[in-house]
This record gives structure tokens, C-alpha cells and sequence, in this order.
């Protein structure tokens, strides 16, 4: 273990030169204590804004229809190209010079075992997203493709490639930025875990003044609404799954409309609150587990009943083409054919304001859990292996409904244009054992739902809370209603349209932050990188490494190039 002296030089070289703790300026009453300034904005003007929704509906709807127009027709380029910057910049950190740094500092152990950390990542990522899309999606641009004949082999390819596209590397990528800038200075650098830390080298300590107040207050609206909309889309599809099994086993289906989804987001937020209250450990990694199982189970039903050998086909092929076409569709804003507010809209621009506005969210959620990997582990970690369980599942679920409308006299283009929370089932129906599936996708789902709302009580708590780790309880189980609120309000408010315009329009100023991100995150590593190669600290690493016993510390210092 390191000495005395080595201890103080840990902190006068790698943490920053601030005396204040994650808290200080918190208020603290009736069992809250929570960092006034952004906890009171957060609250009220989402508390205006659910009022306001519920008040007008009529006129809510039609403000959701024109954000969502306008944003997609005069800033679809700016969410498009800020994607890929994203991108660029993750693999500079983790393929480069940077990429042996470890979150936490060179001694740091990882807090989680990789199966449980790969858990917990993989389902706070975008786990309903998958189970609501991965049918609905393809069958969307087989039926009605962004270019080309539309229910053809070729549609076909598109499809999935599309599909592949959306679900890929580019969210990881800002998940990624924004998990890694977290981590580092929180973990590296002994700032509170919130967002206001990533703006230290620019402001320093005004980052706990009005313009840190401002940049989490901005993470809080993200990250609600982000939720709203995954929570909203899980809701839907429970729904679905419900009316489905309830009119094969009791025959009388429960009716698919708002009302009832509404009930259900009630429900499930209830389910959720009793994981907030457990914690991380009891609760959110639990569960986590508990969905990949899930998820494997169900994965390995469709490849084995369903077109096998298609679906290896399918995923070859595609993997493929999206290799070969995703530098061209990275970077399509459909200015050719008019602008990007009719298909690009509704799909590409939603999505990439969808994953932006989850990033505060995901992002912390990773940055929490992922203390002790190397940057080079955790971009490669981050970036690839959720992306390629997306392809897979992808191929699998989206292959298998592509093969029936390729090959059989089966059909469900029209179930899922009428509503696409239904796709997956309306495949089940096709498939042998469609209720067991049914029911396997309605726990999935549900399951999915309380980890989604469970980890983003934690991460608005701990914003919420100037960047404590340890967020009270009532907070967090607060945030878990709040969540839930905002779900049920956007559905009554407009349906799905309102809870893309949710996600496109919160996203939107986030966009901008995580621009600065790439760029005090690129300082930090820069600082770090010539600190780890600096005389006095390589001799403190090598007597690190000669006195460790083989208790596996995994000492790697940066590589020895210049900056």
C-alpha cells in the first residue's frame, strides 16, 4: 500500500485545488437534503409544466407537433453532426495515448465484477427501447423505407441496416462522453459527481455558483424526460402484452388506451420505489441481472423456434452492409429530398435526441459503477459490446417478423403501423408458444421499467443532491414519482408525438454541453496523462508495484508518448 507520503502527493497531483465537499450549500429538512438552487427550479417548473399539460391538452398536443417540426427542420443537421464528433472523439480517448488512465487513479480496483458491471450498463442503456422496437422498427422501413422500393429484398437489407444504425455505435458513443467525463473528474479528481464538475476547467470554482446551478438544472430536465419517454414506451407495450394475454387466458381482453396506461405507470412507479428505497447494491444490481437472464431467455427462444438459420443470415448480412453504408447514413440529413421533416424526423432525429437526452442519466449511472477500468476498457466496453447485443437482438427479433413477410402469407405491417407497442406480440402470434413468449415479454418489460426508473431516481437524486453519492432516500423515491408524473402527463398530453418532442426538445441545449464536454474532458486526460509521466509519480507507481503481494491492483501507467 502506499505510504504516507505518497498519499499526499496522490492528492496534490490528481485531485482538484478545491476545499469545498459533493453537498456543501445543501439544505437540509424533512428528511431531504438537496441543493436548493437546482432541486427548487427542477421541481417547479416541472410541476408547472405537468399542471400546464393537464390544463390544456388540446393546445399541449399541438405545441408537442410543432416543437418536434421545428426542431427536426432547422437543427436536424446540428443533433446529426454533433453524433458523430461524439464518436470521433470517444475513440481518440480510448484508442490513443489516454486509453491506460484509470477512472479512480493507478491503484484503483473495479468496484463491480465485469458480469455485473456489463449488467448493469447494458439495462440502464436502453433496454425498453429494445423490447419496444426491435419488431416495430424494421417492419417501419421494410413497409415504408428512407430511399427505395418499399417490401422487397432490398427494403429488406435497408431495414435492418437502419435499424442497426439507430441502435449502434453512435448512442454508446454518447453515453460514453458523457459516463467517462463523470467518472474522471469525480473519481479522479475529487469533484462531486454531477455535470457542473465537467465545466472545472473552464470555471473552476464558480462551477458551484449560478453556471453550475444552470448545467444541472439542464441534466435534471434531460434526464426526466429522457425517462418520461422510455417509461412512457415500456407502459405501451405492457399494455399491449396484457391485452393479448388477458384475452387468451381469461377472454376478456384489458383494452389498450391511455387510461389503462396510465394506471400501469402507477403501478410499476409504485414497484419502482421499493428498489429506489433498497439502494444500488440491493436493488439496482439485482434486478440488472435479473434482465439479462431475462433477456437471454428470451433471445434463445426466438433463434431456436423461430427461423434459425435466417436470423444468422440476417445478422451476417446486415453486419455488413451497416459496415459498409453507416458512413453514408452517419452523416444523411435528406437535404436532397427536401429537409429532415418527414423521415429523419420521426426516426434519426428523434433517436439521437432520444439517446442525448438519456445521456445525463445513463451517463452517470456508468460513471458510478464503473470506478477501476481503464479508459481504453471502459470506451471499448461501452461502445462495442451493447451495440453488438443490439445487433443481435435486432436480427433476431426484427429477422424472424422479416421472414414471415418475406416468405409466408403472415403479415403485420398493419398491426404495427397502427400501433407499434403491439409489434412484438403480433410475432408471438406466429410463433409457437406465443403466450409463454407474451408473458416473458411482459415481465421483461416490467422489469426493465423499474431499473429504468430506479437508476434515474438515483442519478436525479445525486444531482439533485450537489453531487452526493448517497442522495436520502425520500429524495430518490421522490424523483421515482416524479418520473412517473411526467410519463403519464406526456401520454395524455399527445401520445407518442409528445414523448419524442420530450425527448428531441430536452435534448437539444444537452447537445450543446456535451460539445463542451469533449473539450474539458480532452484538458483533464491531457493533465492526467503528463502527471502520470512525470519522474516523481512513475517512482511512487514502481514502489506501488513492489510492494503489492499479488493482491491485483493492476498498476498501468500511461504510455510513455509525449503530448
Amino acid at each position: 500500500m502506499p505510504d504516507e507520503d505518497a498519499t499526499e502527493l496522490r492528492q496534490d497531483v490528481f485531485y482538484a485545488d478545491t476545499d469545498r465537499e459533493p453537498g456543501d450549500g445543501n439544505v437540509t429538512k424533512w428528511g431531504f437534503d438537496v441543493q436548493p438552487v437546482v432541486f427548487g427550479i427542477s421541481a417547479g417548473v416541472i410541476l408547472l409544466f405537468v399542471v400546464l399539460t393537464l390544463l390544456f391538452q388540446e393546445q399541449a398536443a399541438a405545441v408537442f407537433t410543432w416543437t418536434q417540426a421545428g426542431i427536426a427542420e432547422y437543427l436536424g443537421w446540428f443533433y446529426i453532426l454533433c453524433a458523430n464528433v461524439f464518436i470521433v472523439v470517444v475513440l481518440y480517448f480510448g484508442l490513443g495515448k489516454y486509453g491506460k488512465i484509470r477512472i479512480g487513479g493507478p491503484t484503483q480496483e473495479p468496484e463491480f465484477s465485469d458480469f455485473s458491471w456489463l449488467a448493469m450498463l447494458f439495462s440502464a442503456g436502453m433496454g425498453i427501447g429494445l423490447m419496444f422496437w426491435s419488431v416495430g422498427e424494421p417492419i417501419w422501413h421494410y413497409s415504408a423505407p428512407p430511399f427505395g422500393e418499399a417490401e422487397t429484398a432490398a427494403a429488406a437489407e435497408t431495414a435492418m441496416v437502419v435499424t442497426y444504425f439507430h441502435w449502434g455505435i453512435h448512442p454508446w458513443a454518447i453515453y460514453g462522453l458523457v459516463a467517462l467525463g463523470l467518472a474522471f473528474y469525480a473519481y479522479n479528481r475529487g469533484l462531486p459527481l454531477t455535470f457542473r464538475s465537467l465545466f472545472w476547467p473552464l470555471l473552476g470554482e464558480r462551477i458551484y455558483g449560478w453556471p453550475g446551478h444552470l448545467v444541472d438544472t439542464l441534466a435534471v430536465f434531460a434526464t426526466l424526460f429522457g425517462l418520461a419517454t422510455s417509461l412512457g414506451l415500456g407502459a405501451g407495450q405492457v399494455n399491449a402484452g396484457l391485452n393479448v394475454v388477458s384475452g387468451e387466458f381469461l377472454g376478456t381482453a384489458v383494452p389498450v388506451g391511455t387510461g389503462v396506461q396510465v394506471v400501469l405507470i402507477a403501478i410499476i412507479t409504485a414497484f419502482a420505489t421499493v428498489s429506489v428505497w433498497a439502494g444500488l447494491d440491493k436493488g439496482v444490481r439485482r434486478l440488472s441481472q435479473l434482465n439479462v437472464y431475462l433477456m437471454f431467455t428470451l433471445l434463445g427462444a426466438i433463434v431456436i423456434i423461430g427461423p434459425t438459420l435466417f436470423i444468422f443470415d440476417t445478422f451476417v448480412q446486415s453486419l455488413g452492409a451497416y459496415v459498409a453504408r453507416v458512413p453514408g447514413l452517419a452523416f444523411w440529413t435528406a437535404g436532397y429530398e427536401g429537409g429532415s421533416d418527414g423521415w429523419q424526423a420521426a426516426w434519426t432525429i428523434f433517436y439521437w435526441g432520444w439517446w442525448i437526452a438519456w445521456s445525463p442519466f445513463v451517463g452517470m449511472f456508468i460513471a458510478r459503477i464503473s470506478k477501476g477500468r481503464t479508459v481504453r476498457e471502459f470506451v471499448l466496453a461501452v461502445l462495442i459490446l451493447p451495440a453488438m447485443f443490439s445487433f443481435i437482438w435486432m436480427s433476431a427479433f426484427g429477422g424472424t417478423a422479416l421472414h414471415f413477410e418475406l416468405f409466408t402469407e403472415s403479415s403485420i405491417i398493419q398491426a404495427v403501423q397502427a400501433d407499434e407497442a403491439v409489434a412484438m406480440f403480433e410475432l408471438f402470434a406466429l410463433l409457437p408458444l406465443a403466450i409463454v413468449l407474451s408473458v416473458l415479454a411482459i415481465v421483461l418489460v416490467v422489469s426493465f421499467f423499474v431499473t429504468s426508473s430506479d437508476s434515474g431516481s438515483l442519478v436525479l437524486g445525486s444531482i439533485t443532491a450537489g453531487g452526493k453519492d448517497d442522495a436520502t432516500r425520500n429524495l430518490r423515491v421522490s424523483w421515482a414519482i416524479f418520473e412517473g408524473i411526467v410519463a403519464a402527463v406526456l401520454l395524455i398530453g399527445g401520445g407518442l408525438g409528445a414523448l419524442q418532442t420530450a425527448a428531441i426538445a430536452t435534448g437539444l441545449p444537452f447537445a450543446v454541453i456535451l460539445l463542451f464536454i469533449c473539450y474539458t474532458l480532452w484538458v483533464g486526460l491531457a493533465q492526467e496523462h503528463r502527471y502520470l509521466q512525470s519522474r516523481e509519480v512513475k517512482n511512487w507507481l514502481d514502489r506501488l508495484e513492489e510492494d503489492d503481494d499479488g493482491f491485483g491492483i493492476g498498476l498501468q501507467p500511461a504510455d510513455s508518448d509525449d503530448d
